[in-house]
């Protein structure tokens, strides 16, 4: 078993807590990483409806008898269970009771703020980070591993991402969105969803989005939401603390993992350098990674882009602290070109009161550090991630 990186902190989660919540999208390895990790508690799949009903016969008895250590996986299943969670945790008083894990973060967030305020250390895991990968396969070709994506069973399996990818995302279809939101259309909803893989990267436009995919602005909202709570997409947060320019406010559209957009857009990794969207999949798999990497820390990511009215943008802005932050590029050129140093020479530097780190990637081959700009190629991205998750 590939070590997940969020294990240590799961950990400690459990010596703090006496319930610890991880949530992930399907087949993030959830179920894998807590039979491995914690093979104390013992372990129960809310899948099982004989299971379900069982529980739903005596909660109280079942608890009693479950033990002080136990797992409920996709304990969203019997989400009645939550309040006698609670009220046994109460009782006990110690820590590291109960782990909670599903793949509906929707669902299981509401049962968690409605019956476990305060008593649950709240994780998601998302598929293989790039750390977590890195010299257990080649990660040297951008274009496969932009294609390949990051998740479990597709590399343990060595299944191509022709066969995992559209298979994948037809069982989330199918089961998740009809579970979490009723939709009746679901081929309203799939063309919706290859919409936002066209928009990757970009500054979203509700009405837009919303008028080519035939639907009202609010149930856009309303599916967008649905995205990013089964950890499909995310939206990245401007930044824009306190400047006196004109700043874009609408989030950029991303998605978790980029072997999901390019099977939403059909693209192979012989079409992928010469793909319209070449520049922002590569820009969504090194904010992913980042992001990936920071969540899978324990932490929560302080993760934005900055973009002026005028169009003078920077790719990715890392806040480290309250007086530190990160200026990031991302090019998918494979030549150093002066260009690419343009906006993060232009950001506003007197407006931020506190220290400026300026760095580059780009998929070529020599590193360096020019006019304060630390220059990265991706195959020295490791060092970046280092950089960026470094606390003092």
């Amino acid at each position: 078993m590939i070590k997940r990186q969020i294990t240590e902190h799961l950990q400690n989660m459990l010596t703090m807590f006496p319930v610890v919540s991880l949530t992930g999208p399907r087949q993030s390895g959830k179920t894998t990483l807590l039979k491995a990790a914690f093979p104390d508690y013992k372990y129960f799949n809310l899948e099982r409806i004989d299971l379900r009903d069982f529980i739903r016969t005596d909660p109280n008895g079942f608890l009693n008898n479950a033990g002080h250590k136990v797992i409920f996986d996709e304990a969203q299943q019997v989400p009645e269970l939550f309040s006698y969670i609670q009220v046994v945790s109460d009782e006990r008083n110690t820590n590291g009771q109960f782990i909670l894990s599903g793949s509906q973060s929707f669902i299981l967030s509401n049962q968690i703020s409605q019956s476990l305020a305060g008593r649950v250390s709240i994780n998601h895991l998302f598929p293989f980070d790039y750390s977590e990968m890195k010299g257990i396969v080649d990660l040297s070709d951008i274009n496969s591993t932009i294609i390949n994506g990051f998740y479990p069973r597709l590399i343990s399996q060595n299944i191509k991402p022709d066969d995992f990818y559209p298979s994948y995302l037809q069982t989330y279809i199918e089961r998740d969105v009809r579970t979490l939101n009723s939709i009746a259309n679901l081929s309203a909803f799939s063309r919706f969803l290859g919409l936002c893989a066209g928009r990757t990267g970009q500054i979203l436009n509700l009405t837009s989005l919303a008028s080519d995919a035939g639907i009202s602005v609010n149930t856009a909202k309303s599916w967008l939401s649905l995205l990013e709570s089964s950890f499909i997409i995310f939206l990245l947060q401007p930044y824009y603390r306190n400047f006196s320019k004109r700043i874009i406010k609408a989030p950029k559209l991303y998605f978790y993992d980029t072997g999901v957009v390019s099977s939403l857009l059909r693209i192979s990794a012989e079409q992928l350098q010469t793909h319209y969207l070449y520049g922002s999949l590569f820009e969504n798999l090194v904010i992913s990674e980042i992001i990936k990497k920071e969540v899978h820390s324990g932490r929560v990511p302080s993760v934005f882009y900055w973009r002026e009215s005028n169009g003078n943008e920077i790719d990715c802005v890392i806040e480290k602290s309250a007086d530190e932050i990160i200026l990031l590029e991302i090019k998918a050129g494979q030549t150093y070109n002066l260009d690419y140093l343009k906006n993060l020479n232009r950001f506003p530097e007197d407006e931020f009161y506190g220290t400026t780190n300026k760095c580059l990637i780009y998929s070529g081959k020599e590193t360096s550090s020019i006019a304060g700009v630390q220059i990265f190629t991706w195959e020295k991205f490791a060092s970046l991630l280092e950089m960026i998750s470094h606390r003092k």
